[in-house]
C-alpha cells in the first residue's frame, strides 16, 4: 500500500513536469533558431557594408559560420533582411544560389559595427 501511494505521487509529479519541459525544449528550438538567424544577418550586413560584394554562397558561408546548409537556407527564409539570387555563369546557365543583405536603408545599418571610424 504504502508503494502504491508512492508511484501515484510520482506519477502526479511526472504528468506536472512533463509539459513543462516541453515547454523548455520548444523554446530552446526556437531561440536557437533566432540565434542562427540572427548570426546569418549579422555576418551578411558586415560583409556588405565593408567588402566589394555582399553576395556570399552557401560554401562559403558554411564554412565561415559553422552551420550546416539546411540551418542557412532556413535562416534565409525567415529573414526579410536576407534575399537569395542564383547566380549565372558565362553561358548565362544558373549556377549556384547566393545570399545578399539587403536592408531598406543601408546607411542606417552603418553605426552597428563597433571599432570602425564613422565618415
Amino acid at each position: 500500500m504504502n508503494i502504491e501511494k508512492l508511484l501515484g505521487g510520482f506519477a502526479n509529479v511526472a504528468a506536472i513536469l512533463t509539459p513543462l519541459v516541453a515547454v523548455l525544449a520548444y523554446s530552446r528550438f526556437l531561440w536557437e533558431r533566432r540565434q542562427k538567424r540572427l548570426r546569418l544577418e549579422s555576418y551578411l550586413r558586415e560583409q556588405k557594408l565593408f567588402e566589394c560584394t555582399g553576395q556570399h554562397s552557401f560554401l562559403h558561408l558554411v564554412a565561415t559560420l559553422g552551420m550546416f546548409e539546411a540551418d542557412i537556407m532556413d535562416a534565409s527564409y525567415r529573414s526579410k533582411v536576407i534575399s537569395r539570387n542564383v547566380a549565372v555563369d558565362v553561358a548565362g546557365e544558373p549556377v549556384r544560389i547566393v545570399l545578399e543583405y539587403e536592408p531598406d536603408d543601408l546607411e542606417k545599418e552603418l553605426p552597428k559595427r563597433p571599432g570602425r571610424g564613422q565618415f
